[in-house]
C-alpha cells in the first residue's frame, strides 16, 4: 500500500513537471491601439521573439527611440537592451533578480471552452485590470511556459492575445505564428559595436550630450 502510495505521489508530480513542456523557435505577435480614433496616429506594429529555452531575443519598435532588442538569459535572469542611438550604439545591462517586482495589476479567472489563434487551439481567461472598462479575454497556452514574453510571468501559460496598458492607450497583442525551430546562437549575442552600460551610465551620456559638439569630440569616446 504506502509502495503504492508513493508511485502515485511521483506520477503526480512528474505529470505536474511535464504539464509546460519547454519551447525553442520564433514566436511574432501582431500589435494594434484598441482607440480605433488613434489608429492613423499610432500605426500597427511587430513584435517577434526568438528563444532557445535559455536565452530570450525580442525585437520591437518604439515611436521615441526606434527599433529595440532584448537579450535575456532567463537562468541569470539578465539582460541587455541594445538601442541605437545618434550618439551611440548602447547594450543597456538590467540585472533582474536585484529589482524591485511590482504587485501583478491583472486579476484573472479562466473561462470554460477555447479559441483557435495562429491556427492552435488556446485557453481562455477574463481579465480585469483598473483601466480596463469591462473584463477582456486574454488567450494563452497552458503546456506552454509563461517566461517566454519577459512579463506577465502571472499568468498560467504563454499569452497567445493579451492587453497592455500604456500612456498612450491599451494595445491588443495577437499571436500571428509560433514556428518551432533552433534560433541561430548569435541572434543572442552583443554586436561589437554596441558599447556595455548601466541604465545610469546611459542616462548620463544622453543627458550631457551636446549635439553641437564636433563629430568624434563626444565625452564617451
Amino acid at each position: 500500500m504506502r509502495t503504492l502510495l508513493i508511485l502515485f505521489i511521483f506520477a503526480l508530480s512528474t505529470a505536474s513537471a511535464q504539464e509546460q513542456l519547454p519551447f525553442q523557435g520564433k514566436l511574432v505577435y501582431h500589435i494594434q491601439i484598441m482607440d480605433t480614433s488613434l489608429r492613423r496616429m499610432i500605426p500597427d506594429k511587430e513584435m517577434v521573439i526568438y528563444t532557445n529555452d535559455t536565452l530570450l531575443r525580442i525585437e520591437n519598435s518604439t515611436d521615441q527611440l526606434g527599433n529595440q532588442v532584448l537579450i535575456k538569459h532567463m537562468v541569470l535572469n539578465k539582460s541587455y537592451l541594445l538601442l541605437e542611438t545618434p550618439i551611440n550604439n548602447y547594450a543597456i545591462q538590467t540585472d533582474h533578480s536585484t529589482q524591485k517586482v511590482d504587485s501583478f495589476p491583472y486579476q484573472f479567472k479562466k473561462k470554460w471552452g477555447k479559441r483557435k489563434i495562429a491556427g492552435l487551439k488556446a485557453n481562455r481567461l477574463m481579465v480585469t485590470h483598473s483601466a480596463f472598462e469591462e473584463p477582456m479575454e486574454f488567450l494563452y497556452f497552458k503546456k506552454t511556459s509563461n517566461k517566454y514574453l519577459n512579463a506577465f510571468t502571472n499568468f498560467p501559460g504563454l499569452l497567445a492575445q493579451y492587453y497592455v496598458v500604456t500612456v498612450d492607450g491599451i494595445f491588443v497583442y495577437t499571436l500571428t505564428s509560433m514556428e518551432t525551430m533552433k534560433p541561430e546562437h548569435d541572434l543572442f549575442g552583443i554586436p561589437s559595436d554596441f558599447k556595455k552600460v548601466t541604465f545610469d551610465q546611459f542616462m548620463d551620456e544622453i543627458m550631457n550630450f551636446n549635439p553641437d559638439e564636433p563629430e568624434g569630440e563626444h565625452p564617451h569616446e
